[in-house]
């Protein structure tokens, strides 16, 4: 994932913007799949030779990360990955759970064929899910759909405080599910019994049931996990 094979010729070049979000959206998806676990170091100059970047960049996507709970800097040591655990993220669930049925009622979108035809093969896939999935693939399956769901909103402010809370989160269910032995299949079931649920209140129009479902799924979600987690 480097930008330095890139050339005049090349129909689009990416913007410095588009380069950070790259960078932004890999790292962050790293620390959430626990690539990256709890308390590793991340090397600013190894990124940076990654990425195919200096280290100027890096260190901006860094105190991104930072300002988002998902790594911190120490003086003399450097950018260690945070931890993430469900008591001390429990309000961050709960303002989830509110700010979710909001996306029916803030500048809602209404999904058009095509957005349409994107979410009818997430839910073909989730299915595949069930029988071959992993929870790793779990976890990157859930964080596409929360991308694709978040476009039911226009509203900007309220998407990126949904993402950023998001991702906060993210990392709880996947530790929980090694640690604890979670029923794969019957989270992915139960996720690929919403998704249908959603899709059929999209196809209807209703943007409000659909909020509604996902609210209930971040609802119930959090239920299991605070019980496995006593």
């Amino acid at each position: 994932m480097t930008y330095q094979n890139e050339t005049p010729h090349d129909p689009v070049q990416p913007t410095v913007r588009d380069r950070h979000a790259v960078m932004h959206g890999e790292i962050r998806q790293r620390i959430c799949l626990l690539e990256y676990p709890p308390g590793m170091r991340l090397s600013e100059a190894a990124l940076a030779e990654e990425f195919g970047t200096s280290r100027t960049p890096i260190r901006r996507v860094l105190a991104r990360l930072e300002d988002e709970g998902l790594v911190q800097s120490h003086h003399g040591v450097g950018t260690i990955v945070t931890d993430s655990d469900i008591a001390e993220l429990a309000q961050v669930y709960r303002l989830r759970i509110e700010l979710t049925e909001l996306v029916g009622r803030l500048d809602p979108e209404p999904p058009n064929e095509k957005f349409m035809l994107r979410f009818d093969s997430l839910v073909q896939r989730s299915a595949k899910v069930i029988a071959t999935g992993t929870p790793h693939d779990f976890t990157r399956f859930d964080m596409e759909v929360f991308q694709v769901l978040l476009e039911l909103t226009s509203n900007i402010p309220l998407r990126q405080t949904m993402e950023r809370l998001y991702f906060q989160t993210k990392r709880i269910w996947l530790k929980t599910a090694i640690e604890a032995q979670l029923d794969l299949d019957e989270e992915v079931r139960i996720f690929h019994q919403e998704l249908e649920a959603i899709q059929l209140a999209l196809r209807s129009g209703d943007l409000n049931a659909a909020a509604h479902i996902q609210r209930a799924h971040i609802s119930m979600s959090f239920q299991r996990l605070q019980q496995q987690n006593i």
